[in-house]
């Protein structure tokens, strides 16, 4: 049995406490009712109180470490080695010397890639939300002082290799609720209110509460039951954000998720939106806010159409195993002891981290080419 820390667990309270009072504020404000984009947003990124924003430790590979989920750069490092075959061949491709990482979570990517890249990077730019995370990936990356640089956002216009691991699905996501099958059904945003309060309204819990709408998801799924799903229209906007900025190179962007045929399938009628809390997952995003991680799984047919919409060129889609294996990674397993070779098995293997996770990648300013990572099993016609 994990041991729970007294005062960790006393700080998690509290900072959920503070949190759910934002909300409930929020709430107030809006007349009763926010979408539950807005809801998503203060439960991971309110300064100093959010999933993404408070000091727990999130990444790790034990629950008693008081982490929530492991990625892969921390699951094995022939992850970011694998990658940075990739980085290097678009550093060269575009003719830039620039890396940008969005999201670095606990550094460990940039560390990899860093160590494998050396002075081919001029500089590294981390661009992420959090403060809290900030300090940890300065501490990790206390040996590039001078070459990694972190940015709150984006400048106008810039040039370089943009890297996202595991960032489309963090971005808050609308809920849509058919009630009734396709055809007949009415559409519904799904939002968050107050439910009845247990004492006094400070300490109402949250309810889910459906409103009718116009939005509609990008194709109507198909079978006479209710159907719950999601829409990602800050996701599709982070990739135009990508088109007007990225003014020549290439962005590799790796996720779990699914093509849009899948995304809207029959079978996937309760939606992808699940929680991550101590290696454990749930589906009530309306429980312990702060203290865990909410997400959604990635439409990359909407997200390679907004780019492709705003002059990115899609420049492949395939699965992570594909990916990594066209990298090189079989060549970086053979290179590790046995018992870490069958622990980063797990990023190619289908049961795990290989088949979920895809790989999409968008290019700019240069004539459209085929990056390694894709040479084969790309799924470009699949999107």
């Amino acid at each position: 049995m994990t041991k729970v820390n007294p005062q960790t667990e006393q700080a998690s309270v509290m900072t959920t406490n503070a949190l759910a009072a934002q909300v409930r504020a929020a709430i107030a404000q809006a007349g009763g009712w926010i979408g539950f984009d807005r809801f998503m947003e203060m439960a991971l990124y309110t300064p100093g109180l959010g999933y993404y924003a408070n000091e727990s430790p999130k990444f790790g590979m034990l629950p008693g470490s008081g982490s929530d989920f492991v990625t892969a750069p921390e699951l094995s490092p022939v992850f970011g080695r694998a990658l940075a075959a990739q980085v290097r061949e678009a550093l060269d491709a575009t003719g830039t010397d620039e890396v940008w990482e969005f999201g670095a979570g606990s550094g460990a990517l940039a560390v990899q890639l860093l160590q494998a890249l050396g002075d081919r990077v001029r500089r590294y730019t981390i661009v992420d939300l959090s403060g809290s995370l900030r300090r940890r990936q300065q501490a990790a990356l206390a040996a590039w002082e001078g070459r990694v640089v972190w940015a709150d956002r984006l400048p106008e216009r810039f040039e370089g290799v943009v890297v996202g691991n595991e960032v489309l699905d963090a971005m808050p996501v609308q809920l849509l609720a058919r009630h009734g099958g396709a055809g007949s059904g009415v559409w519904h945003e799904r939002g968050v209110a107050l439910g009845a309060a247990a004492g006094q309204e400070a300490e109402a819990p949250f309810a889910w509460a459906d409103r009718p709408t116009a939005l509609r998801p990008p194709v109507e799924p198909e079978g006479p039951q209710d159907y719950l799903t999601e829409i990602h229209v800050q996701g599709e906007g982070f990739m135009r954000m990508l088109a007007q900025r990225l003014a020549r190179g290439a962005a590799f962007l790796i996720d779990y998720g699914f093509p849009e045929a899948e995304y809207y399938h029959p079978q996937r009628h309760m939606g992808t939106l699940v929680c991550h809390q101590a290696h454990q997952v749930d589906s009530d995003p309306l429980a312990d806010i702060g203290a865990k991680d909410i997400t959604a799984h990635v439409n990359f047919t909407a997200m390679a159409l907004a780019a492709q919409d705003a002059g990115l060129d899609v420049l492949g889609y395939t699965t992570q195993a594909h990916f990594l294996i066209n990298c090189g990674l079989q060549a970086q397993l053979e290179q590790l002891p046995q018992a870490e070779r069958a622990q980063a098995a797990k990023l190619m293997m289908e049961h795990e981290m290989g088949e979920l996770f895809k790989v999409l990648a968008v290019g700019a300013g240069v004539p459209a080419w085929t990056p390694m990572g894709f040479a084969r099993g790309d799924r470009t016609h699949r999107l």
